[in-house]
């Protein structure tokens, strides 16, 4: 039995899916999925092993060392995939556990039995690729199809993408690593730099250290703290007895201060994120109505809403502006009652993605307007916002279009939301 052999791990098949996403889901999982459909030339392949996938006609499958593998039966006739994935020479992997050693949480993470995202940074840094890239991953299936890449290995390729959402690590036993010999080797770079910063960064000597300065000779302890200590001062009077207010605290509600200091600690976190440069935008000014929707979505207490309804002078959209702030906050606020033109490449990228996620027949026709995207004939729209973020709404029975969930940076994992809701 050969090295790979031992290694070699198997998973039971995955069983039918109705609809769905077929992307890995995981961070490792979507980083596959994406090389892979960045590194393919023929996206027919790729929609066709999408679909199949979903089938459950696969069989179980084998990880190995530079080798993803598995069976099955179409038309009565027995079939073998196989992907192949270059591995890295014991060099690569050297360099990549010495940037990795320089990394202290990416290394902590990875002994820890974790795969951190970041480690893509150290494999960047090393000039090792952990993720396919263009004929990196090599295709071989004894079925009888000419096409170059077949339909059941462009579906085993997206069922990887399954297998990492599971577990990140077969993705380096894919390129010559099993979880236990990774942590292994980068344990023993670890303690070689742990041992030689040591000793001084490889034998140099220590700077040699200045003789201590001596004190001020300063009084003596015995004539400082063997004085007679001061008398202390009167205790000033009590306070006069508190007022007590004829109002119960049911009247009064939720104390007021909580609300302002929890309304206070929003605001400076959305000035921060302006400042640090995480949004485009500093805050609007919150003007009447908007702090009557920030309030009523903050603390939903039925008498305070009743006076927000009447204070607004717009009970009609009050709830469902909070839901919206509720959501998306502020900005959530601005996708419900704004509408406007996205860029060109933003509407492109967004098709892109639910095209890569979805198949064109599980999903009804999409009526682009504005930043508005419904779904014909579902009662289900996403609506993009300024800041980058993809919207989920359903419309009501009265034609109203509510806020039904928080917004995803990927249009596809809003529009699951709405569809699994």
């Amino acid at each position: 039995m050969s090295a790979n052999d031992r290694q070699a791990r198997g998973f039971p098949a995955f069983a039918a899916r109705r609809g769905g996403r077929v992307r890995g889901q995981s961070w490792w999982g979507k980083a596959w999925a994406d090389a892979l459909e960045d590194t393919s030339l023929d996206e027919d392949a790729l929609k066709r092993g999408r679909s199949y996938a979903r089938t459950g006609q696969l069989g179980p499958i084998t990880v190995s060392p530079g080798e993803l593998s598995t069976t099955g039966y179409e038309d009565g006739s027995p079939f073998r995939t196989v992907l192949t994935l270059h591995e890295l020479d014991d060099a690569a992997w050297e360099s990549l556990w010495e940037k990795t050693a320089a990394l202290p949480e990416v290394a902590d993470g990875l002994l820890a039995g974790e795969l951190p995202p970041d480690l893509m940074e150290a494999a960047e840094d090393a000039r090792v690729s952990l993720l396919p890239g263009y004929g990196d991953l090599e295709a071989d299936c004894d079925c009888d199809s000419f096409e170059y890449v077949c339909t059941h290995a462009a579906a085993l390729s997206y069922q990887a993408s399954w297998l990492l959402d599971e577990d990140p690590f077969l993705l380096l036993l894919l390129r010559g690593r099993s979880e236990q010999e990774a942590q292994e080797e980068l344990r023993s770079v670890v303690l070689m730099a742990a041992i030689a910063g040591g000793l001084g960064g490889g034998g140099t000597q220590p700077e040699p250290q200045p003789a201590p300065v001596p004190l001020p000779a300063g009084i003596p302890a015995a004539d400082l703290f063997g004085r007679t200590p001061a008398a202390l001062p009167a205790l000033p009077p009590l306070p006069a007895p508190p007022v007590v207010a004829n109002a119960s605290s049911a009247q009064i509600g939720t104390d007021p201060l909580e609300r302002l200091i929890h309304g206070a600690a929003l605001r400076g976190r959305e000035l921060l994120a302006y400042t640090h440069g995480l949004t485009p935008e500093p805050p609007a000014p919150l003007d009447l109505w908007r702090d009557c929707v920030r309030i009523a979505a903050t603390r939903p207490d039925s008498q305070v809403l009743a006076r927000l309804r009447e204070a607004s002078g717009n009970s009609q959209k009050l709830e469902r502006a909070a839901e919206a702030w509720r959501l998306g906050g502020s900005t959530g606020l601005d996708v419900l009652e704004e509408a406007w033109t996205p860029s060109r490449q933003d509407t492109a990228r967004a098709r892109h993605a639910l095209t890569a996620g979805w198949e064109q027949d599980e999903l009804s026709e999409l009526d682009v307007h504005d930043n508005h995207w419904t779904l014909t004939g579902r009662g289900l729209q996403l609506r993009y916002g300024r800041d980058g973020r993809w919207y989920p709404y359903r419309q009501t029975e009265d034609g109203r279009w509510w806020p039904a969930a928080a917004p995803h940076e990927d249009p596809a994992d809003a529009l699951a939301d709405l569809l699994d809701g």
